[in-house]
């Protein structure tokens, strides 16, 4: 991990040797039980608990107990965390045959502790949090909790209400006509005088709304009769304390919409009386939490209500949720679930409303749903579902609303879900759903979105229903005429291959005032009206089929299906503000569609404000986050756009965004996509969701066209001339294609092996001669270096293109199997931060991969190397924050999901803007949902290799985020990540992080070199590396999570602790030894340069640069066997 090399890491690796030779396994075996999936972790628990034979191979008719023990004990102390308890082998071998006693072990490993994986699954129902043996006693009066809920009160800055008179169980507080929710009664204190003779006890606490600041106050635990505390919407920050867990009698627990942090603690899993009504239930979404759902609230049986949406959770849903049978609302949305979505939900029989939009579920929707016959609402969009829509999807005869768009969905719609008596809102769009809309439709389902499908046929008769709002764009479906009649003009210019005009382009220019009426700028551009009436499920098509415009979705709580926003306040930061006194809001897909434009390459100006009142800083109103995505051509421009986090914070100021697109078939799309991310309710209901006031798409080429509609006399004239052209140009192609189809034949009739025919996003193909002669026949002087699959070379294209040429060695482990996987892998996923893959060769044994050029190579060259760019500190975050974007893409977004497995700074290379593109991402494993890690070998650079991924091979995306922190410290001080020419405490950047940040001398790291730097920023940085580096995967946050604190819409969460790997494996004192006797012998004042080593280094060489003599004196056998 941290690249520090001496002889004790092969003492370490001798251990794991030790161990496999006594129980006769690999050190990891993935189809066992999960606690004995890790030999480490099993031979520790084992030990622990004074089992330690039974790890021995069972297929041993007989063994030698005692040496089997010594040959454990052996083993476990070669693998302790820190070096200096590892012993010398010199002492192992005399330890082995006796001579020397085997030292006691003294404690398990840190890695062992920190990097759980499997036990968010087990739950243990004698935790140690159930069984303290000192548990809080309930108070015996009132004063005690007096003084706590003062002390509570003056921390939050809430004056004392002057009618308590020293008692806070008078009036409102005992008036059992007072419900606690009333608005007036905020804050509200309601008390129970009934429970233990008279004396009364504070049981319920609401303080809502009220922008209270500060931490959850220690206070709080002794408020022990508590039964209801709503804290919602304030600004409290900090962890949500465990003590909580300790207020047996709480049944009612909400902070949501505050600005908390670190993990969930799993104490919540005491709270056994939770019972819920209506009113009632448990809500933390909203909050800047980190690490997975402990498994302990698994043991919550009672719970009836979870609200947990963008809580910044991740991970798997705990398999002890099986135990919450009486789950009827669980809102998940906005957090970085992963796996399966469970079974077992399906056995929530009680359950109505289920949201799990904007995650990263895999695999199929669950057969076993059909028993979830109470369901009122499912809405799964945003993840990577696979597999059918299930056919007894027609179970669901409660379900109002059903949202599965946006994943991967294949195969027929079934025709019982368009039966569905109660179904209103039905979303399938982004799918690849096939064959016909089925012909039978209940009559209150009016709102069908089924755009970008492969739905082919025609359309059935119930499209003609009166206040029916479908939208079918991007198929293949075929229009008559009694279909055209019923549905808004222009369907047809929007199916899937966008027939209108192409190839026979019309115009090269358009602009939109969307959600407004017509209006011409400052620049005399006339920007058209665009305020038709859309719908959930709608289009329109502008009567000169210049452009069209698409909206899908619903509001899942307001604004009363408005799609418009108006705006009466003046926009600044604009010469045109009348632009920006509308603007086109949609819950979900919005797209525009530029038609019949010439090809070649467009700027295309999108502009934006955030209209409404100004809220201030640290308000609970001020953690709204309205987020979406911006796709130019089904590319990834933006993630995570925030138009207030834009404007500096600010309202009703003009945002603007240009962008250079390639048109290459006469169509331009533009898609913003609320992706399931950001708030839903903050500071209004229904605030989320794509909201744009302009756009204006011009030409950067010289136009042939006349960039005016067609006239009725000059089509009419020109039908002739059209005709003839078009029937020459069809006998041409068609000449032209059977004489490609002839060439492409003979070439490849030798190699008839080599077969792309199965991949997807099929990239180009380059010949081995166009490749050799671009290179200059691959000469050295092109050579841009070396990885780990063969050289790369700078080649120049006869087009003119510049292009990195990678050329696999035949030597290279990747076969034709796996090269074929990377290309279609690469293929499929585009991203503004990744690199461009251009096409790539495959003749005979020769095959290359063929980039974009980046001339100002990797990230490490510019921030460390001879010809280092001296960036400033706008263009580091910038760097910094484009890299995050692009890993949270490859990790959530692209499909499938890809773990790169390498993030160092050598893969991130900057184009000539100084925009961070990552590279080798294609070389990464992908994800399989049956799986959390990967059972090959660890590829990795050593300084960016997460601890989990090193020792165990353990591989997920946690890291990707891992390397990323190493990464952002090197952006921050303008270092590598070790440097041994530094003084001991700066050799290894973490470790030195970590002293100042202590020490609260963080801005120190600050790379000395930069004239100025942004305090604020540069503060952010290191807390998100830090963060990213911890130990425990689970607390490493996601990348998605990383971007939001980087642009300052997320909090940064508080690093909780050091981590163990810096704690326990400390280097200077390596030359304590153990003596024979069993104590301790230290030669500390000994120089500690002998065991100084580069992180590429095989031996340990001190200054001199000749290897140290080790004095110790060794058993003589050993030296005997010496050759």
């Amino acid at each position: 991990m941290l690249g520090h090399l001496t002889e004790k890491a092969d003492v370490f690796g001798f251990g794991v040797v030790a161990l496999e030779i006594l129980s006769w396994r690999q050190m990891q075996t993935s189809s066992l039980e999960p606690e004995r999936m890790y030999l480490l972790e099993w031979a520790w628990s084992l030990n622990g608990n004074n089992h330690g034979l039974e790890l021995v191979d069972p297929i041993l008719n007989s063994f030698n107990e005692e040496e089997a023990i010594r040959l454990l004990g052996v083993g476990l102390l070669c693998t302790q965390a820190s070096p200096t308890m590892r012993p010398a082998m010199s002492r192992v071998v005399a330890m082995l045959t006796g001579d020397i006693e085997v030292s006691t072990v003294a404690s398990r490993p840190g890695y062992l502790t920190d990097w759980q994986f499997n036990d968010m699954s087990i739950f243990n129902e004698t935790s140690e949090y159930l069984t303290s043996e000192a548990p809080l006693r309930h108070l015996d009066s009132l004063s005690n909790a007096t003084r706590a809920l003062r002390s509570i009160f003056q921390q939050w800055q809430i004056p004392l209400d002057s009618l308590w008179n020293g008692n806070p169980c008078t009036g409102a507080a005992v008036d059992t006509t007072t419900d606690i929710e009333d608005p007036a009664f905020n804050p509200g204190i309601k008390c129970n005088c009934g429970l233990t003779n008279g004396t009364c006890h504070i049981t319920q606490l609401r303080v809502y709304a009220l922008n209270v600041r500060g931490v959850i106050p220690e206070e709080l635990r002794s408020l022990t009769f508590l039964t209801f505390l709503k804290l919602d919407q304030n600004f409290l920050t900090g962890p949500l304390p465990a003590f909580l867990g300790n207020l047996s009698a709480l049944q009612t627990l909400s902070v949501g919409i505050n600005a908390l942090s670190g993990t969930i603690p799993r104490q919540l899993g005491g709270l056994r009386n939770f019972k819920f009504s209506t009113q009632y239930f448990m809500a933390f979404g909203s909050n800047n939490f980190s690490g997975s759902l402990p498994p302990e609230l698994g043991s919550l049986v009672n719970l009836e209500q979870i609200y947990m949406d963008s809580a910044g959770v991740s991970g798997p849903i705990p398999t002890t949720f099986v135990n919450l049978v009486n789950m009827q609302t669980m809102w998940a949305s906005d957090n970085a679930f992963t796996g399966r979505i469970p079974d077992f939900i399906g056995n929530w029989t009680d359950l109505t409303s289920l949201r799990f939009q904007g995650n990263s579920f895999q695999g199929p929707i669950p057969s076993s749903y059909s028993n979830l016959t109470s369901l009122t609402d499912l809405t799964l969009r945003n993840n990577s579902l696979s597999g059918t829509i299930p056919s007894n999807i027609g179970e669901y005869q409660q379900l109002q609303r059903l949202d599965f768009s946006f994943n991967n969905l294949v195969g027929p719609i079934p025709g019982p879900l368009f039966n569905l008596s109660s179904l209103s809102y039905l979303f399938l769009g982004n799918n690849s759903l096939f064959g016909a809309i089925p012909p039978q439709k209940s009559p209150l389902l009016l709102t069908v979105g089924l755009s970008y499908n492969r739905l082919s046929g025609s359309l059935p008769s119930w499209v003609s229903q009166r206040n029916l709002s479908l939208s079918v764009v991007a198929n293949n479906l075929t229009f008559d005429s009694s279909s055209n009649s019923v549905l808004p003009s222009g369907i047809n210019c929007i199916q899937r291959n966008f027939p209108c005009n192409r190839d026979s382009p019309r115009y090269s220019s358009f602009a939109i005032n969307c959600g407004g009426p017509q209006k011409t700028s400052s620049d005399g551009t006339v920007f058209e009206a665009e305020n038709s009436t859309l719908g959930p499920a709608s289009y329109f098509v502008q009567v000169d089929r210049r452009w069209a415009v698409s909206n899908i979705g619903v509001f899942g709580e307001g604004p009363g299906g408005l799609y418009i926003q108006n705006n009466l306040a003046q926009a600044t930061n604009t010469l045109d503000p009348e632009l920006f006194q509308t603007a086109r809001l949609s819950p979900g897909s919005l797209r525009y569609f530029g038609l019949g434009l010439q090809n070649g390459i467009y700027n295309v100006n999108l502009q934006f404000s955030e209209t409404g009142q100004a809220v201030s800083s640290r308000t609970w109103e001020s953690l709204g986050r309205r987020v979406f995505d911006i796709y130019l051509q089904g590319s990834l421009q933006i993630k995570d756009f925030n138009i207030r986090s834009e404007a500096g914070g600010a309202v009703n100021r003009a945002v603007q965004r240009e962008f250079r697109v390639q048109v290459s078939e006469n169509f331009l799309e533009i898609h913003l996509v609320w992706a399931g991310k950001g708030t839903c309710c903050i500071p209004t209901q229904g605030f989320y969701g794509p909201s744009i006031s302009a756009i204006k798409v011009t030409s950067d080429f010289q136009s042939s066209v006349s960039n005016r509609p067609p006239t009725g006399s000059k089509k009419k004239n020109r039908t002739g001339m059209i005709v003839g052209i078009t029937l020459s140009i069809g006998l041409l192609s068609i000449i032209c294609a059977f004489t490609i189809l002839y060439l492409r034949r003979k070439r490849s009739s030798g190699n008839e092996e080599e077969e792309l025919l199965g991949i997807e996003n099929r990239p180009n193909t380059f010949s081995y001669a166009e490749l050799r002669t671009a290179t200059g026949d691959f000469n050295l002087t092109n050579k841009l270096g070396e990885g780990g699959f063969g050289p790369v070379y700078k080649g120049m294209l006869s087009d003119g293109r510049e292009v990195a040429v990678k050329k696999l060695l035949v030597t290279s482990h990747q076969g034709k199997s796996q090269f074929v996987a990377e290309i279609s892998t690469i293929s499929a996923v585009q991203h503004r931060n990744l690199v461009k893959l251009y096409g790539c060769c495959i003749e005979g044994a020769n095959r290359l991969l063929v980039y974009e050029y980046l001339k100002n190579k990797s990230l490490d060259q510019a921030l460390f190397g001879k010809n280092a760019l001296h960036l400033d500190w706008p263009t580091r975050f910038s760097i910094c924050l484009g890299a995050a974007r692009g890993l949270a893409y490859l990790h959530e977004e692209s499909k499938p999901r890809i773990v790169h497995r390498d993030v160092k700074a050598s893969n991130i290379l900057i184009d000539i803007d100084l925009n961070p593109k990552i590279s080798d991402f294609g070389l990464a494993k992908l994800y399989d949902d049956k799986k959390t890690h990967i059972s090959t070998r660890v590829a990795g650079t050593i300084g960016y290799l997460a601890p989990e991924y090193a020792m165990r091979g353990h591989l997920t995306e946690k890291a990707d985020v891992f390397g990323f922190g190493v990464v952002a410290l090197e952006i921050l001080c303008g270092r590598p990540n070790s440097d041994a020419n530094l003084e001991p405490g700066k050799i290894y950047l973490l470790e030195w992080a970590w002293t100042l940040y202590e020490n609260n001398n963080g801005l120190e790291l600050v790379d000395p070199t930069l004239v100025s730097f942004n305090g604020d920023e540069a503060i952010r940085t290191l807390g998100i590396a830090l963060l990213c580096t911890q130990a425990s995967p689970m607390m490493r946050p996601s990348m998605s999570r990383v971007v939001g604190m980087l642009t300052g819409d997320i909090q940064v969460s508080t690093v909780v602790s050091k981590p163990s790997y810096l704690t326990d494996w400390q280097f200077n004192d390596i030359s304590t030894f153990v003596s024979d006797d069993g104590t301790s012998e230290s030669t500390s004042n000994a120089p500690t340069s002998q065991f100084d080593s580069s992180s590429n280094a095989s031996m340990v060489f001190g200054a001199d640069n000749t290897p140290k003599v080790v004095t110790r004196p060794m058993p003589h056998e050993v030296i005997g066997e010496g050759r």
